[in-house]
């Protein structure tokens, strides 16, 4: 796993040997990147406030920062992953850049960081729990409006469009291989 792309580009990234973690693959990332920096979304990154919920190693938030992001905040609760993504952060040097909460992205109860205009979001597949830590965000006002978020699952997985906070709007998904991006907007009701 290496950075694609920016500042930091080829930088191979500390791998996480953990069962319940299954990190973005480069090639989906890549296509992710290559479509947040054109046509609809051309200069969103630039400067961005980013949050990366279910960070894991932290390849799509440092990623973010690597192409231009001003800063990422990184939310994480396993141990394991935690350290992986501390060291990871440290290796590019983005501590300026960066935050980490070591949390249940699901159970936040306030946001102190500036609202995020990009938030990714790769819950563990078949949980539902990305769409669940998007409407938490929202709730605590972690969101800035007209934030792009992107909801990585499994391909078979279906959004509750129904579940959805005041606010989210479906606006596109990609399939790549297992994994289905989910791109919604956040306009604050």
């Amino acid at each position: 796993m290496r950075i694609i792309a920016g500042s930091r580009r080829g930088a191979i990234l500390t791998k996480l040997d953990a069962v319940k973690t299954r990190p973005t693959a480069d090639r989906v990332r890549e296509s992710l990147f290559n479509i947040l920096q054109a046509g609809r979304f051309q200069g969103l990154l630039a400067d961005s406030q980013v949050i990366d919920v279910f960070a894991g190693t932290g390849a799509l938030g440092l990623e973010a920062i690597s192409r231009g992001a001003a800063f990422a905040s990184f939310i994480e609760n396993d141990g394991a992953a935690l350290a992986v993504l501390r060291a990871n952060i440290a290796k590019l040097r983005f501590q300026s850049s960066a935050a980490v909460l070591a949390a249940d992205a699901t159970n936040l109860v306030h946001w102190r960081a500036a609202p995020a205009n990009l938030v990714f979001a790769d819950a563990p597949y078949q949980t539902g729990g990305g769409l669940l830590a998007i409407n938490a965000l929202a709730k605590i006002g972690a969101l800035g409006d007209a934030a792009v978020i992107i909801i990585e699952t499994a391909k078979t997985e279906i959004l509750d469009s129904d579940a959805l906070a005041a606010g989210l709007t479906p606006i596109d998904q990609r399939n790549y291989g297992k994994a289905l991006l989910n791109f919604l907007t956040y306009q604050k009701p």
